[in-house]
């Protein structure tokens, strides 16, 4: 179970488990937004099992930071999908390789399968006769900008709006 954190401003701040969030509401850190059906219960209370709780004071956040890059983060932006063959992608490949100084950025790494990877070298898809359908650069959106939300709730959906 996972648990959406909102700022006292009513903009989402991360993911934390549940037991975290339940550690803050009883500690009067935070308060119950919108909770599960089936609540925890313990040998002396029962409490509702937090879905999405809210800080009750405001912590600021510097914003404008970039997304570091990653592996995982480069596959997940194009969808586990090849650059060139849009075939699944399990590695990801420079567009200028590290051969020639290509740096390690999310503008210069795709996601490719295998068969691609091999077949394109140290190559330029220019160089290869392929072309990228999507020009790459750093991921945006709502799950990027919250720590976590990668796997939201579908009843996150409204209050990660504000973080797109």
């Amino acid at each position: 179970m996972r648990t959406l954190v909102l700022n006292a401003g009513y903009e989402p701040l991360a993911v934390v488990s549940f037991r975290r969030a339940l550690v803050l509401v009883l500690a009067g850190k935070a308060s119950v937004v919108l909770a599960d059906a089936d609540p925890v219960v313990g040998a002396t209370v029962s409490l509702e099992r937090p879905s999405v709780i809210l800080l009750t004071r405001y912590v600021r956040v510097p914003r404008g930071q970039v997304v570091p890059v990653s592996r995982r983060g480069v596959l997940r932006r194009d969808h586990q999908r090849c650059a060139y063959c849009r075939g699944h992608a399990a590695t990801v490949d420079h567009v200028l390789p590290r051969s020639r100084r290509g740096p390690d950025s999310w503008e210069n790494l795709v996601a490719c399968c295998v068969r691609c990877n091999n077949a394109k070298g140290d190559r330029t898809p220019e160089e290869m006769g392929w072309h990228l359908p999507f020009r790459p650069g750093p991921p945006r959106g709502a799950s990027w900008a919250v720590r976590g939300a990668d796997q939201a709730d579908p009843r996150w959906d409204s209050f990660l709006a504000t973080a797109a």
